[in-house]
């Protein structure tokens, strides 16, 4: 039987085991997948683990997925260009780091029939899916792309991915078309992220990263009326289909059984 497992610190948020094993069973694979919360420590004895045939494919969340690069063997294109990995395989004997997130973060804003070309775009958050998205945007034509996060060290790094990037104080407030929560804030229910996003009027797309709770301070905000809000459910799911592509090689479906069963948490 195949093993697989999502990586990650905090993990018990996590849908991904429940989405997988529901596409396993539905396709009758002899695999299970599990999660696994870990420090950055014991990412090499996972890497080991998996050239060993322990396991069969890593999926990796917050905050490992540019700490995870050291010991992987290559890269996939996207992922070298964000360096950003979610998914990793195992072919012959050379561990590979994929990146799901872009294609997972674009399906998402095609499926709202939302056009971002030229739109402005507000990020919190410099954490391991910004890159992504900020590559997902740039390949859809954003306008200027804003970026705050509460270490601003941090988000002064993706500079040297994005020389283009505009970085703004923690709580300074651009106008944007779209906000787009990438950070943890909302995890946990008494996050709060200490400043007001409604000052920056009505007619404004925001997208939460997070999809488990669904209810956080920036979707309050975000279902104002005279806003759109998009939480990150439909990315969450669209690039897991595209791991388990890669691990399967099979295309499992996503439709509405699928998002009741997930939302019944």
């Amino acid at each position: 039987m195949k093993k697989f497992l999502v990586i990650g610190n905090p993990i018990e948020h996590s849908l991904s085991p429940k989405l997988q094993n529901y596409w396993i069973k539905t396709h009758s694979l002899e695999a299970i997948y599990g999660k696994l919360k870990v420090e950055a420590n014991e990412l090499g004895e996972l890497c080991s683990n998996l050239k060993e045939g322990k396991l069969d494919g890593l999926n990796i969340t917050v905050p490992f997925k540019k700490l995870i690069i050291p010991h992987l063997d290559v890269l996939s294109g996207d992922a070298l260009r964000t360096q950003s990995v979610n998914t990793i395989t195992v072919e012959k004997g050379n561990l590979i780091g994929h990146n799901t997130d872009i294609d997972g973060f674009e399906l998402s804003i095609k499926k709202l029939n939302y056009d971002v070309s030229g739109k402005s775009v507000f990020i919190l958050g410099a954490g391991g899916v910004v890159p992504s998205i900020i590559y997902s945007l740039k390949r859809m034509k954003s306008g200027r792309i804003f970026l705050s996060n509460r270490t601003k060290e941090k988000a002064k790094d993706l500079k040297k991915l994005f020389d283009d990037l505009n970085i703004l104080d923690w709580g300074q407030i651009p106008a944007f078309d779209i906000i787009i929560n990438a950070t943890s804030l909302g995890l946990n229910q008494n996050d709060k992220f200490g400043f007001d996003f409604t000052k920056a009027g009505n007619d404004k797309l925001f997208y939460d990263v997070i999809y488990n709770p669904y209810e956080t301070e920036f979707s309050i905000a975000g279902n104002k009326p005279g806003n759109n809000f998009e939480n990150g459910l439909h990315m969450f799911m669209f690039q897991a289909q595209k791991a388990f592509n890669i691990w399967h090689n099979i295309d499992p479906k996503i439709d509405e059984k699928l998002i009741s069963f997930l939302k019944k948490i």
